[in-house]
């Protein structure tokens, strides 16, 4: 559980009724650069300098973040029976288009293998510091995903400890290797387009599953075909492929 009390102060652009926010009062917007933190990292026309208009896809320390990272390294310390940690960690978001209103599954497909590549760039990054041990990379979309602003955004967040969950998965993972010598993904992927009865989408180098007893609506899984263990390792023909299924995917969604 992370405790910020800087995510309260973060701004809302949504209504008990939807209401279009203006393009100059977004601060994500192409032209209002000067209204989030320094940019990390974008993909921009050539000629541009950061921090100004010019960006494809942009990315920038969350205003508001869950973590912070400083320079330290997160300890554990007892609070009775429980235990706590500072919030030592990484939160950026990542603007995914100049245009206020093209979402995921409206974008073109180069934008797309923009956004994918950027994911991998900063993972590859923030890998490199050894304080960070787990990075996810989410999208709200709209007020009931989360989101509190309209524009098109994703966001990063690196933290010094796994999560339970993720950890239950990795060991189950090896556990199932050491047993049958086989990874999990590669059986389950096979079994499942084998069965057919949950798959959505199959392409040359990617499978969309519908996983069996989701929990919820909609829940919907994107597996390589091939055995892949890092995004980071993914390459920019298979980024296209992959593009191009989630695009799809999102739009029947």
């Amino acid at each position: 559980v992370i405790i910020s009390k800087e995510r309260g102060r973060r701004p809302l652009d949504y209504k008990i009724k939807t209401e279009e926010k203006k393009k100059d009062s977004c601060v994500f917007c192409e032209g209002n650069e000067g209204e989030t933190p320094p940019e990390i990292f974008a993909f921009r026309e050539k000629g541009t300098t950061e921090n100004k208009p010019g960006w494809k896809v942009r990315v920038v320390p969350n205003k508001y973040p869950a973590l912070k990272m400083e320079e330290r390294v997160a300890t554990l310390k007892k609070v009775g029976m429980f235990w706590k940690m500072d919030g030592l960690g990484v939160h950026e978001v990542i603007i995914e288009t100049p245009y206020h209103h093209k979402d995921f599954d409206n974008l073109n497909i180069d934008n797309i293998v923009l956004i994918l590549k950027t994911y991998r760039q900063r993972y590859l990054d923030l890998s490199k510091d050894k304080r960070i041990k787990y990075i996810l990379i989410f999208k709200n979309y709209g007020i009931n995903g989360g989101a509190s602003l309209e524009h098109p955004h994703s966001q990063l967040i690196g933290t010094p400890i796994i999560p339970q969950r993720v950890k239950e998965e990795l060991n189950g993972g090896k556990e199932y290797f050491d047993h049958n010598g086989r990874c999990i993904f590669c059986d389950y992927v096979k079994q499942e387009i084998e069965s057919k009865k949950r798959l959505i989408k199959e392409t040359k180098k990617y499978v969309v599953i519908s996983p069996f007893a989701a929990r919820f609506p909609f829940e919907t899984w994107i597996f390589p075909k091939y055995h892949n263990a890092y995004y980071e390792k993914t390459n920019d023909n298979d980024i296209l492929s992959l593009a191009i299924i989630m695009k799809e995917t999102l739009f029947k969604i």
